[in-house]
């Protein structure tokens, strides 16, 4: 059972270790597989999809634990991996979906928001079918912002380690992004 008090630098230095590296990894899956499953499904909404890329996650950053040098915490590496992972999903899911039928932004948010109402891990009433939908009014980048710091609260420095964004960039976004959200939700009562 991994040792939930583990410090950063301890954690980093098991798995910069190639004798410690399989334990240490397995308590990085332990710590934050649960974290990671949730920001994914954030941006992807459905259980199936969110389980499948938390899988590839860890596989992707597995296959590259040999080149993480501990100039980020292993908690920012992991979701820029998840992040990555969720949005290389989403842009594949929307070409496949440009290919039989020329979506419109509307009219791809109404298909993600009926593959996460249809979604039987879903439990949500009116008021955040409101929300998500709103939510998913927003172009990606101020979405990715938006859950980031809404959901997981992030601080916007980890945020721009994590994006390559700067702070002021994020906040920015961010502000215009609950404006729009704040919008829709008035324009919907």
């Amino acid at each position: 059972m991994p040792h939930p008090t583990i410090t950063e630098e301890e954690l980093q230095r098991q798995l910069a270790d190639p004798a410690t590296r399989r334990s240490a990894f397995a308590t990085v899956v332990h710590l934050y597989a649960k974290q990671i499953y949730w920001q994914i499904r954030r941006m992807v909404y459905m259980h199936e999809d969110a389980d499948d890329l938390v899988q590839d996650t860890f596989i992707k950053a597995w296959e590259a634990i040999g080149g993480f040098r501990g100039e980020a915490k292993v908690s920012t590496w992991l979701y820029r991996i998840a992040t990555y992972e969720a949005l290389n999903f989403i842009k594949k899911r929307r070409s496949e979906e440009e290919q039989r039928v020329d979506a419109g932004s509307d009219e791809e948010a109404s298909y993600l928001l009926g593959r996460l109402v249809a979604d039987e891990y879903f439990d949500a009433d009116e008021a955040e079918l409101r929300f998500q939908k709103a939510l998913l009014s927003l172009p990606p980048k101020q979405q990715l912002v938006f859950r980031l710091r809404y959901y997981d609260e992030m601080p916007y420095e980890e945020m721009a380690a994590l994006t390559g964004t700067s702070e002021g960039a994020l906040k920015t976004s961010y502000h215009l992004a609950m404006k729009k959200v704040t919008e829709q939700l008035k324009s919907s009562d």
